[in-house]
Parts: structure tokens; C-alpha cells; sequence
């Protein structure tokens, strides 16, 4: 038999070889574990910092044509060899002129023209695919390429990206965290459309246990302050980070959680958020047409629904929900410690279907 992995990494090199467009889309598989296969998901996380870097000339062509000035009159030092590089730019270590050690994000040549021309051509696939096969749009294929189209265009504008970093860091300060977690701070000075200026912030991976043990002396709580500040910011920001994985996450010197790369965020917009209002309310309460109203606002039924009959309908789901029983056993291992185990009754759970 064929290697389990043989085809993500087959496939993982072959949007390496495509370029910059399937490289992102490689990253969204790996940020994606409840959407793709585990197999998929764990190949495609080499995509996140080991794509091809491009030469320092190039890249002081781009940052001196950029912020419109030599690189010696904003850098007093600035590193040839980048820290890391991504399908869209990468990152130099340098120091600015005032003496404060920062890191330079600088955008690839010919990334956009790539990128718009390469998700065109997906939009229109993904349109024409729906088209041809109805049921899939259920999958709503179109509108998740149509939604990174979005997202990753909207990435290549880094001033975008520092103007996230200044909102995100305030959102820190104004509900207290500055003790457990931080930004880079940015530099807009310094900073243009292909070139992002930032703080350098000092620490290891948060997958880096053994280094996070040399900062923190409770790498669980660390790892519970970056999942709080991360969920906290989902409801208490205007935007979430929306590329939350190991790069982008640095357990600092001084303990705290540091994050960083805020090329793709998340919005959540004032309606879905009534809309979800609507459902923990409704579902409360036991009112289902209240259930139902907010879940067709939020956009997850078809158009045409029968609000009092999907309200029906979800209360009979519920219902029967309520009503499978859980067989419950108990035993004494041989360690004498006591197991337990939760079965419920397979046809039930059928029945539901």
C-alpha cells in the first residue's frame, strides 16, 4: 500500500511549485484542522515559513523605492539574511537610525499581479463548478474563494497590517492585559505599502516547550492567556487574528505571550453577532422561532424558508436530542483506580438522521 502521506506531500509541493496563491491557500489547510483531513493539515504547516526568499539587492530595491529614501537614512543596520520567508514577503531583522531593533516585512516582487490574476481564475472555477454541479454549492465553495480573494488581496497592503497592530495593542491596554500579552509596535514613519517597520519582540514559539520553560515558570497558564486573549479579542476587538498558529505566536523573555503577523484578520459584523445573540437567547428559553428567525438572518438556511416549520422542526430535533439516554459503566482498573465509559444507543442517534 501507498504511504499515507504520500499525496498531502505530493500535493504540498506541488503549491510550492505553483507559487505565492497556492502557497496561502496551503497555509489556510494547515490553519484548518476542523475543515481538512488531520494528514492534510500537518503536511501543509511546512508551507508557513519555508518558501524561497528573494535576494538582498532585491530587497533594497524595494524598501529604498518604497519609503522613498536610501535604506541608510532609516536603517543604521539591517540584516541581508531574512529571519523567515512567506508566500507573499519576508521578514529582515534591522535597526532604525534612533536605535530601536526592529524587524522589516517586505512584499515579494509580483506578488499582487500573481495573486489577483491566480484568484480570479479560482473565483471564476469555483463559480462555474456550482454551476455545473448545484449541490455543491452548498459547500459554498464560491464564497469561501471569493472571501480569501478578499482577505489575501487585502493583505498586500502593509499599512493595513501596522494600523491592526495599533488597534490590537490598545485593545490589550484598555481591558488590562498588558501583563500577559503584547504587539510589535509600529512603526508608520517607517513604514509604506510594501514595507512594514516593527518592534522585534525576543522569545520561542509557543510550541517550544522546553524554551518556554526558561520564560515562564507555568507554561499552562502562558498557553491559557494566549487562547483567553485570543478569544476575548474575537468579542472585545473589531477584528480577530485570523492566522493563529505556532509562527505567529512567541512566548517572550519577560512571560508574556507576544503576537505577531497580523497580515489576515478576522471581522465579525454587528448582524451575525445579534444573530448568535438571537440563538443562545432563543435556545435558553425554549422559544425555537426565535432560534430560527436568528439563524436565517445569519445566513445559515437556504433563502426561501418556512421560518414556523424550520422552528418546528428544530424543536423536534432537540426534542429527540433530549431524549437519548446515556448508558453510563463504571470499573475498577487494575491500578485500582475507577474508569468510566458514556455509550448512547446507536439506532437513536440514527433515528435523528
Amino acid at each position: 500500500t501507498l504511504p499515507k502521506d504520500l499525496a498531502p506531500r505530493t500535493l504540498r509541493k506541488l503549491f510550492e511549485r505553483l507559487g505565492a496563491t497556492y502557497v496561502k491557500l496551503g497555509q489556510f489547510v494547515a490553519s484548518s484542522p476542523t475543515v481538512f483531513p488531520e494528514e492534510y493539515v500537518l503536511e501543509f504547516q511546512n508551507c508557513l515559513d519555508s518558501t524561497p526568499t528573494v535576494s538582498f539587492e532585491t530587497v533594497k530595491t524595494i524598501v529604498e523605492a518604497d519609503l522613498g529614501k536610501p535604506l541608510s537614512e532609516v536603517y543604521s543596520k539591517f540584516d541581508e539574511t531574512p529571519l523567515a520567508s512567506a508566500s507573499v514577503a519576508q521578514v529582515h531583522a534591522a535597526r532604525l537610525v534612533s536605535g530601536e531593533d526592529v524587524v522589516v516585512k517586505v512584499q515579494k516582487p509580483g506578488v499582487k499581479d500573481t495573486l489577483a490574476a491566480d484568484l480570479g481564475f479560482l473565483e471564476v472555477a469555483a463559480k462555474a463548478l456550482e454551476f455545473i454541479a448545484p449541490d455543491l454549492s452548498r459547500l459554498s465553495v464560491a464564497a469561501i474563494v471569493q472571501d480569501l480573494r478578499t482577505s489575501m488581496l487585502g493583505e498586500l497592503d502593509f499599512r493595513a497590517e501596522g494600523k491592526c497592530l495599533d488597534e490590537f495593542r490598545e485593545f490589550i491596554r484598555a481591558n488590562g492585559l498588558e501583563e500577559v500579552a503584547t504587539a510589535p509596535a509600529y512603526y508608520p514613519a517607517q513604514s509604506a505599502g510594501k514595507v512594514l517597520t516593527m518592534e522585534r519582540l525576543y522569545g520561542v514559539p509557543l510550541v517550544d516547550l522546553e524554551g518556554i520553560k526558561e520564560f515562564s515558570s507555568n507554561p499552562e497558564q502562558t498557553l491559557f492567556n494566549a487562547l483567553n486573549t485570543w478569544t476575548l479579542s474575537v468579542v472585545g476587538c473589531d477584528f480577530f487574528h485570523a492566522d493563529v498558529h505556532a509562527g505567529n505566536l512567541l512566548v517572550l523573555q519577560d512571560g508574556r505571550v507576544g503576537f505577531i503577523d497580523f497580515g489576515i484578520v478576522g471581522r465579525i459584523p454587528p448582524s451575525i453577532w445579534g444573530a448568535l445573540q438571537g440563538v443562545a437567547l432563543g435556545a435558553a428559553e425554549g422559544d425555537y422561532t426565535v432560534v430560527a428567525e436568528s439563524l436565517v438572518q445569519m445566513g445559515a438556511t437556504d433563502r426561501d424558508v418556512d421560518v414556523p416549520a424550520f422552528a418546528r422542526d428544530l424543536e423536534a430535533v432537540v426534542k429527540s436530542l433530549n431524549d437519548i439516554e446515556p448508558m453510563v459503566t463504571a470499573a475498577v482498573t487494575p491500578t485500582g483506580d475507577v474508569a468510566a465509559t458514556m455509550a448512547v444507543d446507536e439506532q437513536q442517534v440514527t433515528r435523528l438522521a
